[in-house]
């Protein structure tokens, strides 16, 4: 079995919270009442969209094995509008601290049709713009798409996930999903 489901910002992307401190988080489990499934990779909690669940461990681990390089589509809004050549270092590889990334696809775009509300929004200056920027990467080192935004100087305000490999969040709403067969 596999879950396509949408991640609202403020989410842990596991079924429990295990951290010591009494925050009360909330989880999947508000959301996806159906045992057994396990999330293939992660979501950060201020991040939003497309997380994949499975009970079927080989799936998860094609899904999530960095050999693989299975391809993941991020919406980004970023604060500020990215030049040329901005864009070009994404697709070029960045040097992070923790080593190059592998080359992006990174392309401008208006901002998503049907885009619902975030709760809370985000945060807006009225002398700084925003723009949005589709950002397809191959590789899942920690807050990576944060990263590299930061490091062409334009960081991340929203950052969506709308697509892993062939799977994408198509219609679904935050807080909706739908069972693929």
């Amino acid at each position: 079995m596999l879950i396509i489901f949408n991640k609202p910002f403020n989410v842990l992307s596991q079924f429990t919270d295990e951290a010591t401190h009494n925050l009360q988080r909330e989880t999947l489990s508000a959301y996806v009442p159906v045992p057994h499934v396990y999330p293939a990779g992660r979501l950060d909690r201020d991040s939003e969209g497309l997380l994949l669940l499975t009970d079927n461990g080989k799936l998860q681990a094609s899904i999530t094995q960095p050999k693989n390089k299975m391809p993941k589509t991020y919406w980004v809004q970023v604060e500020g509008t990215p030049t040329v050549d901005e864009l070009s270092k994404l697709r070029d590889g960045l040097a992070l601290k923790d080593g190059m990334t592998i080359p992006a696809k990174a392309c401008f775009m208006s901002e998503p049709k049907n885009l619902w509300l975030r709760d809370p929004p985000i945060r807006t200056r009225k002398t700084v713009t925003d723009s949005w920027i589709e950002l397809t990467i191959v590789e899942g080192k920690n807050r990576q798409v944060r990263r590299m935004t930061a490091a062409i100087g334009h960081p991340t305000l929203r950052l969506i996930r709308n697509a892993i490999g062939g799977w994408s969040l198509g219609d679904l709403q935050p807080g909706e999903y739908r069972v693929v067969t």
